[in-house]
């Protein structure tokens, strides 16, 4: 009998090949050195020379590590280095506020509990051994990473600001985004889904992440709205949404909340997300691998944020406004 071959023909890497590669959460420009089959035949694995390492640094590493050398995926991997780049930045101020961790190299690790970023922060101190390589350090800071549960999720600084004016909206000046959304969460869910798929190899284990997660999107969305998402102003407008749906009159007949909230409600959950992940079991792995998803996702939403956000908000009547403020 024949041996039996990989799930894939052809691995998806080819010997040579200029990629990226993950090294615990940080992205890195690297070499593909060699390509073989796994045990199983199920997948690939690949040995990878990061650029500006030593061959020390060599590795063999599965597939799921390993990304296209493509602008987008480009851009994460310098959003992660800036990422690194700040909290480095931040991390003296951390330094004795309590007992630290000794770490590898004479190097004073600050206590995870006196972090004040979600993804938590790294304090070091200069080792005993002389000047050191921006790169060791680069290495202890992912240690550090590897070693916290939750995930610092990158938000596009103008749906930051986005945010800002969709609270300021709520809260302060008492609005409400108009329902049903001419755009709503799962038709933009639908359409980054149909712009991604093509990008993805058909059958592979990337383009089934990608159905997970905007799956798994759908599903948080509708779980999370009345518990999490809204504004003590909005609650009014929720009760109203949820008797249309029951008695299915009006313009919230036969629909969900996917198909009546929009882009506003969907980057609130976005941003809560980096908590709620924090509260599962989730191994570093899929953390890492859910965050470039999300990263792709909210980047792609930034860049059409003409196309889903309202330009306008609602003022509701007096009526509206006492039976709100009463909840």
């Amino acid at each position: 009998m024949a041996p039996s071959k990989p799930a894939q023909a052809n691995a998806p890497f080819a010997k040579d090949e200029r990629v990226l590669c993950f090294h615990h959460e940080m992205l890195y420009e690297a070499k593909i050195l060699d390509v073989r089959a796994t045990e199983d035949k199920e997948s690939w694995q690949y040995k990878i020379h990061y650029k500006g390492w030593k061959n020390t640094w060599d590795d063999w590493v599965p597939q799921d590590r390993v990304r296209k050398f493509t602008p987008e995926n480009k851009e994460l991997a310098a959003q992660l280095h800036n990422q690194m780049k700040l909290l480095q930045q931040k991390a003296p101020k951390s330094v004795g506020k309590g007992p630290g961790k000794r770490g590898q190299n004479g190097s004073d690790f600050s206590s995870r509990n006196d972090s004040e970023e979600l993804g938590g922060s790294v304090a070091a101190a200069p080792g005993r051994g002389g000047p050191r390589r921006n790169r060791d350090y680069d290495l202890e800071h992912e240690e550090s990473f590897h070693a916290k549960p939750a995930v610092k999720l990158l938000i596009p600084d103008h749906i930051k600001a986005i945010l800002v004016d969709d609270w300021e909206n709520v809260t302060k000046n008492l609005q409400l985004v108009p329902l049903p959304a001419a755009q709503p969460v799962n038709a933009i869910l639908n359409d980054y889904l149909q712009y991604e798929k093509p990008r993805r190899q058909a059958g592979s284990a990337s383009a089934d992440i990608l159905d997970e997660v905007v799956a798994g999107l759908k599903e948080y969305f509708e779980k999370c709205l009345g518990r999490i998402l809204l504004y003590r102003f909005e609650r009014q407008q929720y009760i109203e949404v949820r008797e249309g749906i029951t008695k299915g009159t009006g313009d919230f007949a036969g629909k969900g909340p996917g198909d009546i909230y929009g882009a506003e409600h969907l980057c609130r959950l976005l941003v809560s997300l980096p908590e709620l992940i924090a509260q599962t079991n989730m191994d570093h792995q899929s953390v890492n691998r859910l965050r470039e998803e999300l990263s792709k996702l909210t980047n792609w939403l930034g860049r059409n944020a003409l196309v889903y956000f309202v330009n306008e908000y609602e003022t509701p009547g007096q009526e509206y406004t006492e039976k709100a403020k009463n909840l």
